[in-house]
């Protein structure tokens, strides 16, 4: 079967790509660096020509209040031209506890996207995700000086991207779910003690003080972000994934 994975160059997307050729499939990344452009349409109906599956990886450039336009009108264009190219599946990755956090303008977003997708004319599914181990080096730049970083005690249960990918990959090549699955890492932290432990591990002497005003993470109320009972777990823990790539 072939598949089009648009966003398929970046973190997500490559591995993706990878895994299904790995398995056997046609694989197409779909990016602007391949001449795909999801805003104005460029390229998207010889992308997803004869394509079974579209696997929608893409991200807004920003996180503020235009993400929602962003969503709009990539969610809109992929659909129109999945339909007609008589594409039977489309696939979202999306984010765990995103319709519990109306305070950021980049989850209210995801939602919306969500929302079209649902509307739209053909079979989905969405794949909502935790939060990815390689970002937590961005995460803790947000808020941080040569001597601390200030981080909320958010409950978070991150997993690597390389466990998201497969994920992706498991709901893309079995039938729609027409609803959500949950994906989460296989272990809870407090998004404070994650910096203390990350910290730690990579030698650096910075101090971690919890500040529930830091960063976008401090807009979550509750365990809004570690997925519910029905979440399936990964199996990389985040010591066994950091240790290795030090």
């Amino acid at each position: 079967m072939k598949f089009t994975v648009v966003g398929g160059t970046g973190l997500i997307g490559s591995k993706v790509v990878g895994m299904l050729a790995d398995a056997g499939h046609e694989a197409v990344a779909a990016s602007p660096s391949t001449g795909v452009d999801v805003i104005t349409g460029e390229g998207l109906d010889e992308a997803l020509r004869g394509a079974g599956v579209v696997v929608n990886l893409t991200n807004s450039p920003t996180f503020d209040d235009k993400s929602a336009g962003f969503f709009r009108t990539s969610v809109g264009n992929l659909l129109a031209a999945g339909e007609r190219a008589g594409v039977g599946h489309q696939v979202v990755l999306s984010i765990v506890g995103v319709d519990q956090v109306p305070g950021l303008d980049y989850y209210r977003a995801k939602v919306l996207q969500e929302e079209l997708l649902r509307q739209g004319p053909t079979p989905y599914s969405i794949v909502r995700a935790t939060q990815f181990f390689e970002f937590m080096d961005a995460v803790l730049s947000w808020t941080s000086d040569e001597r601390t970083v200030r981080l909320p005690a958010t409950p978070v249960r991150p997993m690597a991207a390389a466990d998201v990918a497969a994920a992706v990959c498991e709901v893309a090549t079995g039938a729609p779910l027409n609803g959500v699955r949950n994906i989460a890492g296989p272990d809870v932290f407090t998004l404070d003690d994650l910096g203390r432990l990350t910290l730690e591990l990579k030698g650096d002497g910075r101090e971690v003080v919890t500040d529930g005003t830091a960063g976008m993470f401090a807009a979550v109320d509750g365990d809004a972000l570690i997925g519910g009972p029905d979440a399936r777990i990964a199996p990389t823990h985040y010591r066994d994934w950091l240790q290795k790539k030090a």
